[in-house]
């Protein structure tokens, strides 16, 4: 199996989505989505952007490696009423095979290919079924950012063992060098490409100590994180550490609730 497909098959990140569909119908309002519109939606776990774009009137393919959030993405969108225009398929970021060139106006992929094993190739890819004037839009955290994505995945590798040799981070898709270099690679000019900073928020309905045990219990990077700390003896300094940065992070001012704020890059490529 895809080791990335294990990884985020492992959890259920529908239960860590959840917390994230009001910055989701957020940045899809941004995207300047009409209705007839053709978008990918790469990486799109069970439809946070994909389902809104869907409502905008767009007709959304979303790709996602791991089965259950593909399965989950087709519930939510029937459930919607949403099947005849928003379709879920299984499918590898870096090799879609299958899906034809120049067929999208809009690609977008939050948080998604950004956790591609192979860069290249996912840049690559997302150019092809780009038509020539439609665009690309990531959504990329940041490495070395203060806030809770880039610190979550920061306290976590640090009790993870090292990665194998030839991974490449994914938080490398937030350093503007590598996006130019990447795209660069797949024929992009470093003037059709732009990025901003831009903040993402978690909602969730719960102190944050009962958020961290959501991402302990669903999120693949944390799940392996805390089995591997269980091997050490230290799940509890695990656990202590990541309640102390939600708590710190915790912007809301109501008891029983989580309310985080997590900056991230959005990088627009317009395609030629």
């Amino acid at each position: 199996m895809n080791p990335n497909k294990a990884l985020w098959e492992l959890g259920d990140f529908t239960r860590i989505a959840e917390s994230m569909r009001e910055s989701g119908e957020d940045l899809v309002r941004q995207a300047g989505i009409s209705p007839g519109m053709r978008v990918l939606d790469l990486g799109c776990g069970d439809g946070t952007t994909a389902i809104p774009a869907a409502k905008l009137g767009a007709r959304v393919t979303g790709v996602d490696i791991a089965s259950n959030l593909v399965a989950a993405g087709n519930r939510r969108a029937a459930q919607a009423g949403l099947a005849a225009s928003c379709q879920f398929l299984e499918g590898d970021a870096c090799d879609l095979g299958g899906i034809e060139n120049k067929s999208f106006d809009l690609v977008l992929s939050i948080f998604g290919a950004m956790f591609a094993p192979r860069p290249f190739d996912a840049a690559r890819e997302m150019v092809r079924v780009t038509r020539p004037g439609g665009r690309i839009i990531m959504g990329n955290w940041i490495p070395g950012d203060p806030t809770l994505v880039a610190q979550l995945l920061k306290i976590s590798s640090a009790y993870s063992p090292p990665p194998p040799e030839g991974f490449v981070s994914p938080m490398t898709w937030g350093s503007t060098p590598h996006i130019i270099e990447r795209f660069g690679e797949a024929g992009i000019a470093d003037e059709a490409i732009s990025w901003e900073r831009d903040r993402y928020v978690f909602d969730f309905k719960g102190p944050p100590a009962d958020f961290v045990d959501v991402f302990r219990q669903f999120y693949g990077p944390t799940i392996k994180a805390f089995a591997a700390a269980a091997q050490q003896g230290r799940e509890a300094q695990l656990r202590d550490e990541l309640v102390q940065l939600f708590e710190s992070q915790n912007q809301s001012q109501y008891p029983n609730t989580t309310l985080v704020a997590a900056s991230f890059l959005r990088v627009t490529v317009a395609v030629g």
